[in-house]
This record gives structure tokens, sequence and C-alpha cells, in this order.
């Protein structure tokens, strides 16, 4: 059974509450695009992997370097493919700074870089919550 505009309007304003909301949790829950940038990051990582397992046998027949590189060059392909990957602000939904350029470090433009981490992110949140509220 097809909404009705009344309830296809009020579908969309609540997406895009949540997409200012929280940027992340939309961004996840959009589709496919996500999975992408992931199965290309884990495919790479097992080729790495694998060129890695070829060069430790390599070396165990050859020279214990040989070995040693392939070996790191597993850890660092696995670690590759494990870690996740870096929001663009645009991506994440930020905002660019004036110019059409992101702000350092993924912050708003004229904040200090001195204060970092999760509590400036929890405050960045709260603010930004306190800003949206339509009363």
């Amino acid at each position: 059974m097809p909404l009705s505009d009344h309830e296809q309007k009020l579908l969309e304003q609540m997406e895009q509450a949540l997409a200012s909301e929280d940027p992340r949790f939309a961004s996840q829950m959009r589709g496919s695009h996500v999975f992408a940038g992931r199965r290309r990051r884990w495919l790479l990582g097992g080729i790495g992997v694998l060129l890695g397992l070829g060069l430790v046998l390599v070396g165990v027949s050859t020279t214990m370097w040989v070995g040693a590189a392939g070996f790191a060059l597993m850890v660092a392909s696995a670690a590759f493919a494990l870690a996740p990957a870096r929001a663009t602000p645009a991506a994440a939904g930020g905002k660019a700074a004036p110019g059409g350029k992101a702000a350092p470090g993924g912050r708003k433009p004229g904040k200090k870089p001195g204060k970092s981490g999760f509590m400036s992110r929890l405050d960045e949140r709260w603010e930004r919550r306190e800003n949206d509220k339509p009363w």
C-alpha cells in the first residue's frame, strides 16, 4: 500500500531531522555506498595479506629479510583492511569552510585547535542539537 502525500512529506522531514542530528548513523542507513568502500578496503587488504604470505614463503627458502618484509606487509594489509575508513566532511554531512575547503581536522571554522577529543565532539553535538530545536 503506497504512502499518502502527507505521509511521504512526514517521512522526508524525519529523514532530514535524522541526517542533521546524527549524520554518521544516517549515512550508514542510506545504502550500499558505505559497503562499497569497506568492500574495497577488504579486497585490497586481502590481496596484501596474500602477497605478504607469498613473500614469507619465498623468505623461508631464500633469506630471512624477505620473510620479515612479507610478514610486515601482511600485518599492514590486515590493519588497513580492518581499520575504519576516514569520512570526508561532505560524506559525513559536515559543512565545508568558506571557499569550498574543509577546515583542518574536520573542525568548525573559528574553533580553537587546542580542545579536541571525545568531550569536544560531545560538546559540538550538544550545541548542534540545541541550535536546531524548532522552538
